[in-house]
C-alpha cells in the first residue's frame, strides 16, 4: 500500500510541477522565425516606408520616420524604407534577409537604383542595409556602415531603445541622401558611472514573477512530500 501512495504521490508531484511551469510561462514558446516569403510587398513608389514586424515602434515615432522619409523621396527621388522583424530563420544572416527582401521588392535593376533598406533583428540586435546604385553614390559603403554600427548601434546600446535608433538613422540617412555633408553618429556617452540605483520597473516585475514561481515549486513539493510522510507515520 505504501509503495502505492508513493508512486500515486510522484505522480501527482510531476503533474503539479508541469502545470505550474506552463501556467506561468516557465516554458517559452519559441520565437516564430520571420522569412522573406512572410513579408508584405512593396513596390518601389510605394509610401510605405516603415514596416514594423516586431512592434516596436510608437505609432508617433512611425509617423515622424514616415514623414521624413516621404519628404525625402519627393524631394530628391531616393527612397529609404526601415524594416523590423523579431526573429531570423537558422539559417539567415540579417545581410541575406536584407538582400532577399531588397530583391523581392526591387526585382529589377531600374526599381533598385534610388532604393536603401535597413532592417533590424530584434532578437540579435543585429541591423544591415542594401543600397542601390544611385544611394550608393551619395552614401557609400563607409556611411552605410556606420549606420548601423554607430548611429543605431548607440541606441541600441543605450538600452534597446529601438525608436531612438531609428529616428537617429532617419535623420543621418535623410542628409546624406539630400546631398548634405554627412553629420556622423550621435556622440555615445559613457553611461556605468552615473547609470541610476533604481530598479526599472519591468526588472521588479520580472523579479515578483520569479519569486512566485520559485515560491509555488517549492510549495508544490514540499506540501506533498510532508502529508506522504504524516501519512507513512500515521500508519506504523
Amino acid at each position: 500500500m505504501g509503495f502505492e501512495f508513493g508512486k500515486r504521490f510522484l505522480q501527482r508531484l510531476i503533474l503539479t510541477l508541469l502545470l505550474l511551469v506552463l501556467t506561468t510561462g516557465g516554458i517559452a514558446a519559441p520565437a516564430h522565425a520571420t522569412s522573406v516569403d512572410e513579408m508584405p510587398q512593396v513596390n518601389a513608389g510605394e509610401s510605405s516606408w516603415v514596416v514594423d514586424e516586431a512592434e516596436v515602434l510608437s505609432r508617433i515615432n512611425k509617423g515622424r520616420l514616415g514623414s521624413s522619409l516621404d519628404n525625402l523621396a519627393q524631394q530628391s527621388g531616393n527612397e529609404v524604407r526601415m524594416v523590423t522583424i523579431r526573429h531570423l530563420d537558422y539559417d539567415e544572416t540579417i545581410q541575406s534577409f536584407t538582400n532577399g527582401l531588397f530583391e523581392k521588392w526591387f526585382p529589377t535593376p531600374e526599381e533598385q537604383a534610388n532604393q536603401a533598406l535597413l532592417v533590424l533583428d530584434t532578437v540579435s540586435n543585429n541591423a544591415a542595409i542594401r543600397a542601390g546604385e544611385g544611394v550608393k553614390s551619395l552614401m557609400g559603403d563607409e556611411i552605410a556602415k556606420s549606420v548601423v554600427s554607430d548611429t543605431i548601434g548607440a541606441a541600441l546600446r543605450s538600452g534597446n531603445q529601438y525608436n531612438q535608433a531609428f529616428l537617429n538613422a532617419s535623420d543621418r540617412v535623410v542628409a546624406v541622401l539630400s546631398g548634405q555633408p554627412d553629420p556622423g553618429p550621435p556622440e555615445e556617452k559613457d553611461t556605468m558611472q552615473v547609470e541610476s540605483t533604481f530598479t526599472k520597473a519591468e526588472d521588479t516585475d520580472t523579479e515578483n514573477a520569479t519569486t512566485w514561481i520559485i515560491g509555488l515549486l517549492i510549495a508544490a513539493t514540499i506540501i506533498p512530500m510532508a502529508t506522504y510522510f504524516v501519512y507513512l507515520a500515521l500508519g506504523r
